[in-house]
């Protein structure tokens, strides 16, 4: 008897069920990461369908029982049904017809094994039945699942000349799911490859980086990275065994992985730099004063609370973890609110102007240096400082 997917939460709902019946019997199979991680035991968060139809086939069948659909990639046969419980993706079987490395000239298909022998990775490559869940596997994903082993399907140069950025993805997977020692044909492929990183667009890579470092210990990937000249291609500046001691920090305080703070650790102590990578990755300008921020990073010194006041909290944390200084009296702390404003100087006789300003930051940094006491105090400090 063929393998089956195991029942999982999101292979009993009800709408998922009902767009299987709308594609119709033996027309569509899941696949991808909902299969992938249901074997695992993972929770599931993207669903993704192929099926024999075609695109203007999908469209018309979910209109005819009132599923809504949005062509969100249709040149490429990808339709989205929008359904009660989240969007499924739903791709019609392709085969490449021409690729140069960034994009892809497609051609609709039949052919359930030819769909996943242009697929990336085995594990990534298993297909089930919706009704039955039976599962279809042509390149040995389930036994690399169980063995926790990161594969390219075919020949693993050819993979990465269609698309560049499976190098990362390698990387990544390889982080989220492989074991040691790795795939010796992955690694020696994107060693030799690497240089092709350079024709993709660095929003892609950034992207990507960003993935890659929001994974619980990406750590010992991006030091293999270093060492096979991969990580020189997307970012030079990077110094991999600030990062392991960054984890090392977030682990020992307890606290969550943070891809931008894990990106900042990377980098030198240079705001500068900093800004100019957040640039080259299409950051957005509250990521790039976030990175510049942590660049100016110190010893771990000082009132935390302090910092993260003047800094704001992300920030504080940041900082203090990147140079290995204790977050414990952030834990639990609101920052508050200077209790003072510039009409209650003026209403004890002093007149509007550069003076209201510079006697506000005398009695703000005593504020805080007092360790932010409640605002009887605060009136008690501007009484001192007027007489």
């Amino acid at each position: 008897m063929a393998e089956q997917l195991p029942r999982a939460e999101w292979t009993n709902r009800e709408d998922l069920a009902a767009l299987a019946v709308a594609l119709g019997s033996g027309n569509a199979r899941w696949v991808g990461g909902a299969v992938r991680d249901t074997l695992l035991g993972l929770a599931v968060k993207d669903i993704d369908m192929a099926t024999t139809l075609l695109p203007q086939q999908v469209i018309e069948r979910l209109d005819a029982v009132a599923i809504r659909s949005i062509p969100t990639g249709i040149e490429h046969g990808t339709i989205t049904a929008v359904l009660p419980s989240g969007p499924v993706e739903i791709t019609t079987l392709r085969r490449d017809v021409a690729t140069d490395g960034r994009r892809a000239e497609v051609a609709f298909g039949s052919d359930w094994q030819e769909d996943a022998a242009r697929r990336d990775f085995t594990i990534n490559a298993l297909y089930a039945d919706p009704i039955t869940l039976e599962l279809s596997d042509w390149f040995g994903g389930l036994s690399d699942l169980a063995a926790r082993r990161v594969r390219f399907i075919g020949d693993a140069r050819q993979r990465i000349r269609e698309d560049h950025l499976r190098i990362l993805r390698y990387f990544r997977f390889q982080t989220r799911f492989g074991s040691q020692p790795a795939d010796g044909e992955a690694e020696s492929a994107c060693a030799d490859l690497a240089s092709t990183l350079k024709g993709l667009s660095r929003e892609r890579i950034g992207m990507e980086t960003i993935n890659l470092l929001g994974l619980s210990d990406p750590g010992p990937t991006v030091t293999r990275m270093a060492e096979l000249g991969v990580l020189t291609q997307i970012l030079p500046e990077a110094r991999p065994e600030m990062l392991r001691e960054l984890i090392g920090h977030e682990r020992a305080q307890g606290i969550a992985p943070d891809p931008l703070r894990r990106l900042a650790a990377l980098l030198p102590k240079d705001p500068a730099l900093a800004e100019q990578v957040a640039a080259r990755f299409r950051m957005s300008s509250a990521q790039k004063k976030r990175l510049a921020t942590a660049a100016r990073r110190d010893d771990p010194t000082g009132d935390a609370r302090a910092l993260a006041y003047r800094l704001g909290r992300s920030e504080a944390l940041d900082r203090l973890l990147i140079s290995g200084g204790s977050v414990a009296p952030l834990s639990g702390w609101e920052i508050p609110q200077f209790p003072l404003k510039g009409g209650e100087i003026v209403a004890r006789g002093i007149k509007a102007g550069p003076e209201i300003a510079r006697t506000l930051r005398v009695l703000e940094e005593r504020w805080i240096a007092e360790g932010f006491p409640q605002r009887a105090r605060v009136l008690e400090m501007l009484d001192e400082v007027l007489t």
